[in-house]
């Protein structure tokens, strides 16, 4: 009984791995992620994408723009800016004011993992750990991965989560993955 449940269980994260392999295949060349290229570093995408105007705003903001710009590899979660529009204007506002510029800079950090994270990673450490994940970010807190269907989803230490929406852009010094949400570190 307890082998063909293992047995059940390896063939369930084959099937995942080939759908989720397949899917940020074709996420990425859809023409809303033209500008993501393997030849630019992230920093560099981020400042073209239409979708991460705030993120790359951000970046600026805290002074991430060098880190991000060197060799990594680095994977980033980014935020779109709907992501960030869940945000109201005044917290936005807050967010950016210079004396909360370590809160957006532990924030930023929250996004990052070293290392270059790929979604058929991200997917074969959620088959060895039976569907849970944690990848410890460069701010030092964890981000924990589960899967929704064939939806890899984000959790903070709050219990918010974040669906990655774009897989694998690969870049001169990492990954992206863009997320429909910003997750929160449990300390800023």
């Amino acid at each position: 009984m307890k082998s063909s449940l293992l047995l059940t269980y390896f063939i369930s994260c084959f099937l995942l791995s080939n759908t989720v392999f397949s899917q940020s295949k074709s996420l990425t060349t859809l023409p809303s992620v033209i500008y993501l290229s393997k030849d630019k570093t992230i920093i560099q995408s981020t400042s073209d994408s239409d979708n991460h105007r705030i993120l790359s705003k951000a970046v600026k903001a805290a002074d991430l723009e060098d880190t991000l710009g060197q060799s990594g590899p680095f994977t980033i979660f980014a935020p779109s800016d709907s992501a960030f529009s869940k945000f109201s204007k005044d917290e936005l506002d807050e967010l950016f004011l210079s004396d909360n510029k370590k809160q957006l800079k532990a924030l930023l950090k929250y996004h990052i993992v070293a290392g270059n994270l790929t979604a058929s990673k991200i997917l074969r450490a959620l088959c060895r750990g039976e569907g849970k994940a944690s990848f410890t970010t460069v701010q030092g807190a964890k981000i924990n991965a589960s899967m929704i269907g064939t939806d890899i989803i984000l959790t903070d230490s709050f219990g918010n989560s974040a669906k990655i929406t774009t897989a694998d852009a690969n870049q001169s010094n990492g990954v992206i993955h863009e997320i429909d949400s910003v997750i929160l570190p449990s300390k800023i």
